[in-house]
Protein backbone atom coordinates (compact mmCIF):
# COMPACT_ATOMS: atom_id res chain seq x y z
CA UNK A 1 0.00 0.00 0.00
CA UNK A 2 1.49 3.30 -1.15
CA UNK A 3 1.46 6.26 1.59
CA UNK A 4 0.62 9.68 -0.47
CA UNK A 5 4.21 10.83 -0.31
CA UNK A 6 5.17 8.14 -2.11
CA UNK A 7 2.09 8.19 -4.38
CA UNK A 8 3.20 11.66 -5.11
CA UNK A 9 6.47 10.18 -6.55
CA UNK A 10 4.85 8.80 -9.22
CA UNK A 11 3.44 12.01 -10.39
CA UNK A 12 3.91 15.43 -11.32
CA UNK A 13 2.68 16.88 -7.99
CA UNK A 14 4.45 17.45 -5.44
CA UNK A 15 7.60 20.20 -4.47
CA UNK A 16 9.04 22.22 -7.29
CA UNK A 17 12.15 20.81 -7.54
CA UNK A 18 10.99 17.04 -8.29
CA UNK A 19 9.03 18.77 -11.34
CA UNK A 20 12.48 20.98 -12.61
CA UNK A 21 14.64 17.05 -12.33
CA UNK A 22 11.91 15.70 -14.16
CA UNK A 23 12.02 18.63 -17.32
CA UNK A 24 15.98 18.62 -16.84
CA UNK A 25 16.08 14.78 -17.51
CA UNK A 26 13.93 15.14 -20.45
CA UNK A 27 16.56 17.15 -22.32
CA UNK A 28 19.71 16.55 -24.19
CA UNK A 29 22.48 17.11 -23.13
CA UNK A 30 23.39 20.23 -25.86
CA UNK A 31 19.53 22.09 -24.54
CA UNK A 32 21.21 21.29 -20.78
CA UNK A 33 24.33 23.06 -21.41
CA UNK A 34 22.26 26.13 -23.42
CA UNK A 35 20.64 26.49 -20.16
CA UNK A 36 23.33 26.64 -18.13
CA UNK A 37 25.17 28.89 -20.00
CA UNK A 38 22.31 31.44 -20.05
CA UNK A 39 21.45 31.11 -16.51
CA UNK A 40 25.23 32.21 -15.93
CA UNK A 41 24.62 35.06 -18.17
CA UNK A 42 22.12 36.03 -16.23
CA UNK A 43 23.73 35.99 -13.06
CA UNK A 44 26.46 37.88 -14.04
CA UNK A 45 24.96 40.38 -15.61
CA UNK A 46 23.10 40.84 -12.35
CA UNK A 47 26.09 41.25 -10.78
CA UNK A 48 27.45 43.39 -12.90
CA UNK A 49 24.55 45.63 -12.98
CA UNK A 50 24.88 46.03 -9.21
CA UNK A 51 28.68 47.09 -8.95
CA UNK A 52 27.69 49.73 -11.84
CA UNK A 53 24.59 51.14 -10.34
CA UNK A 54 27.33 51.61 -6.84
CA UNK A 55 29.77 52.82 -9.10
CA UNK A 56 27.68 55.29 -10.86
CA UNK A 57 26.02 56.37 -7.37
CA UNK A 58 29.18 57.44 -6.15
CA UNK A 59 30.54 59.34 -9.51
CA UNK A 60 26.82 61.26 -9.61
CA UNK A 61 27.55 62.02 -6.12
CA UNK A 62 30.74 64.02 -6.75
CA UNK A 63 28.83 65.55 -9.62
CA UNK A 64 25.71 66.61 -7.97
CA UNK A 65 27.74 68.46 -5.08
CA UNK A 66 25.63 69.49 -2.31
CA UNK A 67 25.03 73.29 -2.90
CA UNK A 68 27.18 76.18 -3.72
CA UNK A 69 29.96 76.93 -1.66
CA UNK A 70 30.20 80.42 -0.89
CA UNK A 71 34.39 80.70 -0.16
CA UNK A 72 36.15 77.32 -1.45
CA UNK A 73 39.53 77.27 -0.58
CA UNK A 74 42.11 77.84 -3.35
CA UNK A 75 43.98 75.30 -5.22
CA UNK A 76 46.88 74.41 -3.56
CA UNK A 77 48.20 72.52 -6.72
CA UNK A 78 48.19 75.84 -8.52
CA UNK A 79 50.60 78.56 -8.14
CA UNK A 80 49.13 82.04 -6.41
CA UNK A 81 49.24 84.06 -3.88
CA UNK A 82 47.14 83.80 -0.25
CA UNK A 83 43.09 83.95 -0.84
CA UNK A 84 41.94 87.63 -1.13
CA UNK A 85 39.73 88.74 2.30
CA UNK A 86 36.45 88.68 1.63
CA UNK A 87 33.99 90.79 3.82
CA UNK A 88 30.94 90.41 2.55
CA UNK A 89 28.57 88.20 5.15
CA UNK A 90 28.28 84.61 3.55
CA UNK A 91 24.41 84.21 4.99
CA UNK A 92 23.74 87.48 2.26
CA UNK A 93 26.15 85.59 -0.33
CA UNK A 94 24.39 82.79 -0.30
CA UNK A 95 20.92 84.39 -0.64
CA UNK A 96 19.29 84.61 -4.46
CA UNK A 97 20.55 87.28 -6.15
CA UNK A 98 19.46 91.36 -5.57
CA UNK A 99 19.20 93.33 -7.96
CA UNK A 100 18.90 97.40 -6.37
CA UNK A 101 19.92 100.49 -7.74
CA UNK A 102 21.85 102.45 -5.89
CA UNK A 103 23.66 106.43 -6.48
CA UNK A 104 25.84 107.60 -9.04
CA UNK A 105 24.60 105.36 -11.75
CA UNK A 106 25.38 102.22 -10.10
CA UNK A 107 23.65 98.88 -10.65
CA UNK A 108 24.24 96.34 -7.23
CA UNK A 109 24.01 92.74 -7.75
CA UNK A 110 24.69 90.74 -4.48
CA UNK A 111 24.68 86.85 -3.56
CA UNK A 112 24.24 83.96 -5.81
CA UNK A 113 23.14 84.03 -9.45
CA UNK A 114 20.35 81.87 -9.14
CA UNK A 115 18.24 80.52 -12.25
CA UNK A 116 16.08 83.37 -13.48
CA UNK A 117 18.58 85.86 -12.06
CA UNK A 118 19.31 87.08 -15.91
CA UNK A 119 15.30 87.65 -16.92
CA UNK A 120 14.68 89.81 -13.22
CA UNK A 121 18.27 91.77 -14.50
CA UNK A 122 16.88 92.36 -18.29
CA UNK A 123 13.77 93.61 -16.65
CA UNK A 124 15.48 96.04 -14.50
CA UNK A 125 17.62 97.02 -17.51
CA UNK A 126 14.27 98.37 -19.03
CA UNK A 127 12.76 100.13 -16.63
CA UNK A 128 15.53 101.73 -15.35
CA UNK A 129 18.78 101.10 -17.94
CA UNK A 130 19.05 104.74 -18.49
CA UNK A 131 20.09 105.37 -15.21
CA UNK A 132 22.59 102.19 -15.23
CA UNK A 133 26.56 103.00 -16.11
CA UNK A 134 28.22 100.89 -14.11
CA UNK A 135 27.38 96.84 -12.54
CA UNK A 136 28.59 96.35 -8.86
CA UNK A 137 29.13 92.70 -8.59
CA UNK A 138 29.73 91.17 -5.69
CA UNK A 139 28.52 87.15 -5.90
CA UNK A 140 30.05 83.51 -5.46
CA UNK A 141 28.49 82.50 -8.76
CA UNK A 142 25.98 80.50 -9.50
CA UNK A 143 23.92 79.82 -12.79
CA UNK A 144 26.48 79.56 -15.62
CA UNK A 145 23.78 80.11 -18.20
CA UNK A 146 22.46 83.41 -16.42
CA UNK A 147 25.75 84.48 -15.96
CA UNK A 148 26.34 84.57 -19.48
CA UNK A 149 23.14 86.28 -20.71
CA UNK A 150 23.58 88.93 -18.37
CA UNK A 151 26.93 89.45 -19.44
CA UNK A 152 25.70 89.34 -23.04
CA UNK A 153 23.45 92.57 -21.93
CA UNK A 154 25.58 94.84 -20.15
CA UNK A 155 27.93 93.82 -23.37
CA UNK A 156 24.93 95.06 -25.16
CA UNK A 157 24.38 98.22 -23.34
CA UNK A 158 28.15 99.11 -22.83
CA UNK A 159 27.91 99.10 -19.12
CA UNK A 160 30.68 99.18 -16.93
CA UNK A 161 31.42 96.55 -14.58
CA UNK A 162 33.27 97.22 -10.63
CA UNK A 163 34.38 94.43 -7.96
CA UNK A 164 34.86 96.45 -4.72
CA UNK A 165 37.22 96.12 -2.14
CA UNK A 166 35.96 93.18 0.16
CA UNK A 167 33.89 92.13 -2.33
CA UNK A 168 33.87 88.28 -4.02
CA UNK A 169 33.39 87.63 -7.65
CA UNK A 170 33.57 83.79 -7.84
CA UNK A 171 32.98 80.92 -10.27
CA UNK A 172 30.44 82.06 -13.36
CA UNK A 173 30.78 85.64 -11.52
CA UNK A 174 33.59 86.63 -13.66
CA UNK A 175 31.84 85.71 -16.81
CA UNK A 176 29.60 89.44 -15.77
CA UNK A 177 32.51 91.10 -15.02
CA UNK A 178 34.55 90.27 -18.12
CA UNK A 179 31.66 91.84 -20.09
CA UNK A 180 32.16 94.51 -19.18
CA UNK A 181 32.85 98.49 -21.30
CA UNK A 182 35.44 99.18 -18.59
CA UNK A 183 36.41 96.25 -16.14
CA UNK A 184 37.22 98.32 -12.56
CA UNK A 185 39.03 95.95 -9.52
CA UNK A 186 41.15 96.62 -6.85
CA UNK A 187 44.36 94.70 -6.48
CA UNK A 188 43.12 92.64 -3.76
CA UNK A 189 39.77 92.14 -5.66
CA UNK A 190 38.48 88.10 -4.73
CA UNK A 191 38.08 86.76 -8.41
CA UNK A 192 37.96 83.88 -8.60
CA UNK A 193 37.32 80.68 -11.06
CA UNK A 194 36.70 76.82 -11.00
CA UNK A 195 35.01 74.17 -13.27
CA UNK A 196 31.56 73.94 -14.40
CA UNK A 197 29.64 70.77 -12.61
CA UNK A 198 26.69 69.53 -13.10
CA UNK A 199 24.00 70.76 -10.15
CA UNK A 200 21.53 67.65 -10.41
CA UNK A 201 21.79 64.32 -11.52
CA UNK A 202 18.32 62.42 -12.86
CA UNK A 203 17.50 58.73 -14.39
CA UNK A 204 20.14 56.74 -16.01
CA UNK A 205 23.29 57.60 -14.00
CA UNK A 206 25.41 56.88 -17.35
CA UNK A 207 23.22 58.56 -19.84
CA UNK A 208 23.14 61.36 -16.99
CA UNK A 209 26.92 61.76 -16.90
CA UNK A 210 27.36 61.89 -20.75
CA UNK A 211 24.54 64.11 -21.03
CA UNK A 212 26.36 66.90 -18.52
CA UNK A 213 29.88 66.86 -20.10
CA UNK A 214 27.88 67.56 -23.42
CA UNK A 215 26.81 70.54 -21.56
CA UNK A 216 29.64 71.29 -19.79
CA UNK A 217 32.14 71.30 -22.99
CA UNK A 218 29.31 73.35 -25.00
CA UNK A 219 28.96 75.82 -22.14
CA UNK A 220 32.67 75.95 -21.88
CA UNK A 221 32.60 77.00 -25.51
CA UNK A 222 29.91 79.67 -25.13
CA UNK A 223 32.29 80.75 -22.30
CA UNK A 224 35.30 81.61 -24.58
CA UNK A 225 33.18 82.82 -26.82
CA UNK A 226 32.14 85.50 -25.09
CA UNK A 227 35.63 86.07 -23.21
CA UNK A 228 36.34 87.02 -26.75
CA UNK A 229 33.98 89.57 -28.08
CA UNK A 230 34.43 91.44 -24.55
CA UNK A 231 38.23 91.66 -25.20
CA UNK A 232 39.35 89.43 -22.44
CA UNK A 233 42.13 86.55 -22.96
CA UNK A 234 40.18 83.40 -23.51
CA UNK A 235 43.36 81.76 -21.50
CA UNK A 236 41.59 82.93 -17.95
CA UNK A 237 38.82 80.18 -18.86
CA UNK A 238 42.06 77.48 -18.40
CA UNK A 239 42.34 78.32 -14.56
CA UNK A 240 38.95 77.61 -14.27
CA UNK A 241 39.57 74.49 -16.38
CA UNK A 242 42.16 72.90 -14.43
CA UNK A 243 40.71 73.81 -10.95
CA UNK A 244 38.16 71.43 -9.40
CA UNK A 245 34.84 72.52 -8.70
CA UNK A 246 35.49 72.66 -4.63
CA UNK A 247 38.23 74.98 -5.20
CA UNK A 248 38.72 78.28 -6.58
CA UNK A 249 41.58 80.14 -8.64
CA UNK A 250 41.83 83.35 -7.54
CA UNK A 251 43.57 85.20 -9.97
CA UNK A 252 46.50 88.42 -8.57
CA UNK A 253 46.83 91.80 -9.24
CA UNK A 254 49.34 90.94 -12.02
CA UNK A 255 46.97 88.39 -13.61
CA UNK A 256 43.31 90.39 -13.81
CA UNK A 257 45.83 92.83 -15.89
CA UNK A 258 47.99 90.29 -18.07
CA UNK A 259 44.51 88.57 -19.09
CA UNK A 260 42.95 92.02 -20.13
CA UNK A 261 40.17 90.99 -16.75
CA UNK A 262 40.70 94.39 -15.89
CA UNK A 263 41.09 97.48 -17.68
CA UNK A 264 41.24 99.61 -14.64
CA UNK A 265 43.33 98.13 -11.45
CA UNK A 266 41.80 100.55 -8.78
CA UNK A 267 44.69 101.74 -6.07
CA UNK A 268 43.06 100.77 -2.32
Amino acid sequence: MKTEANARLDTDEGPFYRGAIRWLAGLEDGAILRVAFFGLLIGTASVLYVDFRELTAGESAGLALPGHPILPPSNPALPQGPMPNVTTAPEVLDQPLEIALGTGGQLRLTGTIDPGAAARFAAEIAARGEYVQTVLLDSPGGSVVDALAIGDLIHEKGLATEVAAGSLCASSCPIVFASGAERIAGPDAAIGVHQIYASAMSGDPLRAAGVAMADAQSITADIIAHLTKSGVDPAMWLHALQTPPDQLYYFSAEELTALKIVTNLAQN
